[in-house]
């Protein structure tokens, strides 16, 4: 079932594609994260996105 309202898309875009994956343990962190909620570590990096219009 496609988005085709282009508000509601942007939103669901940005809250599934960016955020911190963190590199020790592979969990989903928020963007504003400096360390990894479950393993504490600080080795994060962006989440690999391409955006499909």
């Amino acid at each position: 079932m496609p988005i085709l309202d282009p508000v509601k898309k942007t939103i669901a875009q940005k809250h599934r594609l960016y955020m911190k994956i963190c590199r020790d343990c592979g969990a989903r962190n928020a963007e504003t994260a400096l360390k990894c909620r479950k393993c504490k570590g600080k080795n994060l990096r962006w989440k690999k996105r391409e955006i499909v219009k």
